[in-house]
């Protein structure tokens, strides 16, 4: 049960860029719930830390941090927090943090329509989860940790960070990573204590899968992130009655242009129009789950100012917020 608010219940939009691309004017996407002094997180773009830093956010706060899926422009500064996390205050913190993200997908996905099957990476393990993925990134920055613990007598990072969490789904969901990748579903719960109540859906974004959305249920109201997803019925469901949807954007019309006469372009345009969503769709989303406040992020191309962003005002009733870099929206009922 969550406890009183004092009415303090904000995000924090630490970085806006989608795509895999270094932007040299925004971060990568990244966010932060913030209630009553707790933080919580989801996503670690490029810049991750460094914009938790500018937005004053105090890592020594952190309770839990939420990956919707294994792309690198989600989790690439994920290494940043485990490491520099030793000088951030994450040692001060009463319980370790937890982080949770999705397990493994099973096997490799088939290549596109008109490609060739490539050689695997890592055959041993083609598809890591989250957590293998954490144990990973422990393994590869060995040299650092054991010469760090022995030189200054740090504690190691598993007493910081609580072993990473595959998010496990519930039994009788029918996902299968190639052909239902977001079978309809209802929220199930991944998290909670005193302040939040933390709960999930798969998301269209395959052929990465499993993907998911998440809501933040707050004394204050709730909040719902549609991490990466082409439209998905799921993220209606999850977001039904909700404040605040942050739901990624990308506009079709760049997409078609920067692809059309590069290698592979047709399978390029074909996943950027299934596993995302235009603003107009957007703004169906959040009209048909009826939530108060649609704000855009992980913006293909990251130009808060594009006039195709407000599109989805068309069909939304509700306030519209074009989101940018360290933003800080307010959650009130």
């Amino acid at each position: 049960m969550a406890s009183e608010s004092t009415g303090t219940t904000e995000i924090v939009l630490l970085g806006v860029a989608g795509g895999p691309r270094p932007n040299h004017s925004r971060a990568g996407i990244a966010s932060a719930v913030v209630v009553d002094g707790a933080l919580y997180l989801v996503d670690f773009g490029y810049g991750a830390c460094r914009q938790l830093n500018r937005a004053g956010l105090d890592l020594g706060r952190l309770r839990a941090g939420f990956v919707t899926h294994l792309h690198s422009d989600h989790i690439v500064d994920l290494p940043a927090l485990l490491l520099f996390g030793w000088y951030e205050n994450l040692q001060t913190v009463p319980q370790p943090a937890r982080l949770y993200g999705p397990g493994s997908r099973g096997k490799v996905p088939p290549p596109a329509a008109g490609l060739e099957a490539p050689d695997v990476v890592s055959p041993d393990e083609p598809t890591p989860g989250f957590a293998a993925m954490v144990r990973h990134l422990g393994q590869a920055f060995a040299t650092d940790l054991n010469d760090r613990i022995r030189d200054s007598g740090r504690p190691r990072p598993g007493r910081l960070l609580e072993e990473a969490r595959d998010i496990a789904l519930p039994a009788g969901i029918p996902f299968d990573p190639d052909t239902a990748a977001a079978p309809p579903m209802d929220p199930f719960t991944v998290y909670r204590d005193d302040r939040v109540t933390v709960s999930a859906v798969l998301v269209q974004h395959a052929p990465m899968a499993p993907a998911y959305a998440f809501r933040f249920d707050t004394p204050d109201g709730a909040v719902v992130y549609s991490g990466d997803t082409g439209p998905c019925g799921n993220v209606v469901t999850l977001a039904a009655g909700a404040d605040v949807l942050v739901h990624e954007a990308i506009d079709e019309r760049f997409i078609r242009r920067i692809a059309a006469d590069t290698p592979g372009a047709r399978a390029t345009i074909a996943h950027h129009l299934s596993a995302h969503t235009s603003p107009a769709y957007a703004g169906r989303i959040a009209q048909k789950a009826g939530v108060k406040t649609l704000v855009l992020n992980h913006l293909v191309p990251v130009d808060p100012d594009l006039p195709s962003w407000r599109e989805a005002a068309a069909h939304f009733d509700g306030q519209l917020i074009i989101g940018d870099d360290l933003d800080r929206i307010a959650v009130a009922r």
